[in-house]
C-alpha cells in the first residue's frame, strides 16, 4: 500500500500535505492521558482490567496562540491520535525522529487499527502542541 493509498484508507486527517509523505502518514496528537491507576493482565484474561487514565491538562503559550500545550513531567503517559484507520494488513507504527531527539519514544508495533500507546517521557519532560505530528505509520 503506498502512502497516498493509507491515507485515502484514514479518518482525521489533519493536514494531508503535510501529513502525507514516501515513507508513510505522520499521525497527530489529539490527546494525551495520564495513568492515575493500575490495570490489571491475568493469564487468561477473565480478569484484565484497563488503567485508570485522566486526560492530561492543556495550557496557552500565548493567548495569541490556536492551540495550546501539554507541559509533559518525566513518566509514562498514553497517547491518543486524531487520526483513525482500519486496515486489512498491519503496518509499523513508530516514533517520528523528532520525538526521539528529544527523548520521548513509544514502542515500534504493527497496527491494523490506532489505539491509545504509551508515550514515555525524559525526566526533564516535554512540551507536546495539539496536533503536533509525533508517530509514522508507515506504507509497507
Amino acid at each position: 500500500m503506498d502512502p497516498d493509498e493509507l491515507a485515502g484508507a484514514m479518518d482525521g486527517i489533519v493536514h494531508a500535505d503535510t501529513q502525507v509523505h514516501e515513507r508513510g502518514v505522520d499521525l497527530t496528537v489529539a490527546a494525551v492521558h495520564e495513568i492515575t491507576a493500575p490495570g490489571r493482565v491475568d493469564f487468561g484474561g477473565g480478569e484484565l482490567e484497563p488503567a485508570g487514565t485522566r486526560p492530561h491538562e492543556k495550557i496557552w503559550r500565548d493567548v495569541e496562540d490556536d492551540y495550546r500545550w501539554w507541559h509533559l513531567r518525566g513518566g509514562t503517559y498514553l497517547l491518543e491520535y486524531n487520526e483513525s484507520v482500519a486496515l486489512e494488513q498491519a503496518h509499523r507504527l513508530q516514533p517520528r525522529r523528532a520525538m526521539l531527539e528529544r527523548g520521548a519514544h513509544h514502542p515500534s508495533v504493527s497496527v491494523r487499527e490506532l489505539g491509545r500507546i504509551p508515550l514515555t517521557v525524559p525526566d526533564d519532560g516535554l512540551r507536546i502542541k495539539e496536533n503536533a505530528r509525533v508517530s509514522t505509520l508507515l506504507a509497507e
